[in-house]
């Protein structure tokens, strides 16, 4: 079974309201005329991080990619809590959370820990509070809308590359960028996954054609292959459908258009794209 089937089983099963039928990256959970965004990810040794990675860096990016989901909604946070394999300098992991946490203005709400062999595990879960309605989704997105990314795309890959540099162990989440655009988008996610797989995710979800050109994606400077950046993920930039013609509060690039649902849910520069378009668990 891989991602994709699991989520369908996951499907069957009573799901609250706030989850959007699993078809997004967190849950929206409206209490006493508030929305609480809840977003939770794992990072495991081998698929996130290499071997032997110091755990404070473990610990950052283990947040970061949560207050990124959060970003991605708009969403203010309130608090993480962590799930932490007890490791070899643990006292690391607990000063990586420490800067993490100092660095957004995050508190620590609790969690758990376990002891056991074999490769570690971490898992966080990230509390928000809304701050625009409709709380920013993949879905919403509408045809003629402009498509934009905050950023640049690849450094994290080169820094995989070059043995787990910063910008794939240290990501610096949206967060003050997707509050300033809540009110401005009709949807918005994060590139965690590879930029073209989630602007197809986007399309997907929004009944829409998503249409990019590679000559516009900004990429970090020293990306030889773009193709394979844009595929890569680990960037957490934020991807996001507006308006064509609104004055943008932040700074982006314009790098597609929206347009009318077609069979195929991704062109790039006009064409089909290639098979892999990020990453996918299987």
């Amino acid at each position: 079974m891989n991602e994709a089937q699991f989520i369908a089983a996951l499907r069957t099963l009573p799901l609250h309201p706030g989850a959007q039928d699993l078809r997004d990256d967190a849950a929206v959970i409206e209490i006493g005329g508030e929305a609480l965004v809840v977003t939770h990810d794992a990072i495991a040794e081998g698929v996130h991080y290499r071997a032997g990675t110091d755990p404070a860096d473990i610990a950052w990016k283990l947040v970061a990619v949560n207050l990124s989901d959060l970003a991605a909604k708009a969403a203010e946070p309130i608090g993480v809590l962590i799930g932490a394999t007890l490791v070899e300098g643990a006292e690391r992991f607990v000063a990586g959370l420490r800067d993490v946490l100092d660095a957004y203005g995050v508190k620590l709400l609790g969690g758990d820990t376990i002891a056991h062999a074999g490769p570690a595990t971490f898992g966080c879960t990230a509390i928000g509070r809304a701050t625009a309605r409709p709380v920013p989704a993949r879905a919403g997105a509408q045809a003629g809308d402009v498509l934009y990314l905050t950023g640049a795309i690849g450094a994290a890959m080169l820094g995989f590359e070059a043995g787990d540099g910063a910008a794939y162990l240290r990501p610096r989440p949206r967060l003050a960028e997707g509050l300033a655009l809540g009110r401005h988008v009709h949807a918005m996610m994060d590139v965690s996954d590879g930029l073209l797989l989630d602007a197809r995710r986007m399309a997907e979800a929004s009944g829409c054609t998503a249409a990019i050109d590679l000559d516009a994606i900004p990429f970090a400077q020293g990306v030889r292959d773009r193709l394979a950046a844009a595929s890569w993920g680990d960037d957490y930039e934020l991807l996001f459908a507006a308006p064509d013609g609104i004055v943008l509060p932040v700074s982006a690039t314009r790098i597609g258009t929206m347009l009318r649902k077609s069979a195929q849910p991704l062109l790039l520069d006009g064409k089909s794209p290639p098979e892999r378009l990020g990453y996918e668990h299987r």
